[in-house]
């Protein structure tokens, strides 16, 4: 055999694959269809947020957080309605996720190196409802060194192993079947790419030049999802969300094509919960793109105003940061708005530069770089340096001084004018009346109340209550927003050990999957909704799963 174990992907979840079967003293495989400059797949561009219960972070900033409670809110979120089939495992590792990231998950990763900035962030805030969707304390703890730090620990580890001669590399290979031998996964065999030298992320040859056969008495699947592959997302989109757009942009590299879904499938695992994916509404074209439609995508504060591509302001839950799916369902399935793929936010000067952050490492290369005094500036009147880039280079913004400006150049960027100035100031007018005292009738200036009372963010998240129209808060930025597909949220069905099961429910012999392509575990542990700091997560605790159990099993 060529390896105890292989492992197919070379990301996150595989690296941790990995890691845990040379741990265990395997032989390991590993097959990626990228150039080793890829090593930690999309998690390398995350921006390393990890959802974690009870810890020091949190309990230095005043909140008190337990596992009920977060078991309460990933039940709510989740929603998980098909228990007697589809969701049978999922609602298994989700109870197992929460226990995990309330016990051993911090510190675990802090012995791999791994730390947290001091304030934790409050994402997802939810539907409103305390048994409903969302997270009922801020629980997103930013790892320093973003998406890098999280991958950089089990990147060290394999290319270590590697030297060892433990762990053995076949980069530009391209799985494109699962070898069985009397109906047990036993290998896999699949194409040698031309090489090349593309940078991380970016489109690479898909020139054959070879092909390959590996054997093992296992191999583990961590090949991510579909989010690259727009023909898959819009096959598996749920009717319950409306009409794709026509026009999506793309949070991941293109490599994110879902093939190797299709070839598990060949060899009999099954695949549950296709219909439910994660697609972000506040997504913004990359002036300096790395892969096709490269999209950034903002994480917002509570505080800007939502509008639909009509120009009416978004109903509640819909508001920055508070509800997703919602917000997705409400653009996509509006009978009205059906035909239009964008929406805005409008903003002050002073909004943007405490609440706006962009997702991704290379966004946020301080917290990236692990720059403290860098860091500290972000707490200035100034938008962060790679916001203000956005607003002076990106396509999707509009900056003016006053509104009727404004709603003109927002309305260049679309094919016609949409947006009626005297529409857009009636509803900003009845909302600056709102902020006069520290209660308001309107639902989000109360939640932006609320929100401060929070220190972490009153201290650098949330921007004290203020009329969008005041001159003094300007200027008004105003931003086009796009889909953008990230997440598949179902995948490989698997059970505890992270064991591919088949459509009998036993599991396949030999076949394991980890990572988003099992649906970050059971095949969809986060149900219908993710709580953020979710994915990586997931990534880390199926992928130990996997390797622990695969490494057990070939003895």
């Amino acid at each position: 055999m060529d390896a105890d174990v292989i492992v197919v992907g070379a990301g996150l979840a595989g690296l941790v694959a990995a890691g845990e079967l040379v741990e265990a003293g395997k032989r390991v495989a590993v097959v990626e269809q990228e150039n080793a400059a890829n090593l930690g797949g999309q998690a390398w561009w995350s921006f390393g947020g990890l959802f974690l219960i009870d810890t020091p972070e949190q309990r230095r900033m005043g909140v008190h957080d337990s596992a009920d409670l977060a078991w309460q809110d990933w039940q709510g979120s989740a929603a998980f309605d098909r228990l007697g089939d589809e969701d049978s495992w999922a609602q298994k590792w989700a109870r197992a996720y929460v226990d995990f990231a309330a016990g051993e998950k911090r510190s675990w990763l802090k012995d791999k190196g791994m730390g947290w900035l001091a304030l934790v962030g409050w994402a997802e805030r939810g539907d409103g409802r305390a048994d409903g969707h969302g997270n009922s304390v801020p629980r997103f703890h930013i790892t320093w060194g973003t998406g890098t730090g999280v991958v950089k620990p089990f990147v060290d580890a394999a290319l270590q192993a590697a030297e060892a001669g433990r762990l053995t590399f076949h980069h530009r290979h391209r799985v494109t079947e699962l070898v069985t031998q009397g109906g047990a996964v036993t290998g896999v065999r699949g194409d040698v790419l031309a090489p090349d030298d593309a940078p991380r992320g970016a489109p690479s040859s898909r020139e054959v030049v070879g092909d390959f056969e590996l054997t093992a008495q296992a191999v583990v699947v961590t090949t991510g999802g579909i989010g690259g592959n727009h023909d898959m997302v819009r096959e598996w989109w749920p009717q319950r969300l409306g009409t794709a757009p026509k026009h999506m942009l793309t949070g991941v590299p293109a490599y994110v094509d879902g093939a190797m879904i299709k070839v598990a499938e060949d060899a009999g695992a099954r695949t549950v919960n296709r219909d439910r994916m994660w697609h972000y509404t506040e997504g913004i074209a990359n002036y300096a793109p790395v892969w096709p439609q490269h999209a950034i995508r903002i994480l917002p504060g509570p505080s800007p105003m939502w509008f639909d591509a009509l120009g009416r302001r978004l109903p509640m839950p819909c508001w920055p940061g508070f509800d997703t799916l919602s917000t997705l369902r409400h653009l996509r399935t509006t009978p009205d708005l059906a035909e239009h793929d964008h929406s805005w936010f409008i903003v002050t000067q002073k909004i943007i530069a405490k609440e706006f952050g962009l997702s991704g490492s290379e966004q946020n290369p301080d917290i990236t770089d692990r720059d403290l005094r860098a860091l500290a500036s972000r707490v200035t009147s100034a938008a962060p340096p790679p916001v203000q880039a956005f607003m002076d280079k990106g396509p999707d913004f509009v900056v003016a001084d006053g509104l009727r400006e404004l709603v003109d150049g927002m309305n260049k960027l679309t094919d016609e004018p949409l947006l009626e100035h005297d529409l857009i100031e009636r509803q900003l007018v009845a909302r600056d009346r709102e902020v006069a005292n520290k209660y308001a009738k309107d639902a989000q200036v109360t939640a932006i109340n609320a929100a401060r009372r929070y220190r972490g963010d009153r201290l650098a998240r949330v921007a004290a209550p203020h009329r969008i129209l005041d001159p003094a808060a300007g200027p008004l930025i105003g931003i086009k927003l796009h889909i953008l597909t990230r997440k598949s949220l179902g995948g490989i069905q698997t059970d505890l050990s992270s064991r591919a099961l088949g459509h009998d429910g036993a599991p396949v012999p030999g076949l394991y999957a980890a990572g988003e392509a099992a649906g970050f575990g059971g095949g969809g542990v986060h149900g219908y909704n993710s709580l953020e700091g979710t994915f990586l997560g997931g990534c880390i605790f199926s992928g130990r799963a996997a390797g622990r159990a695969a490494a057990a099993a070939v003895g």
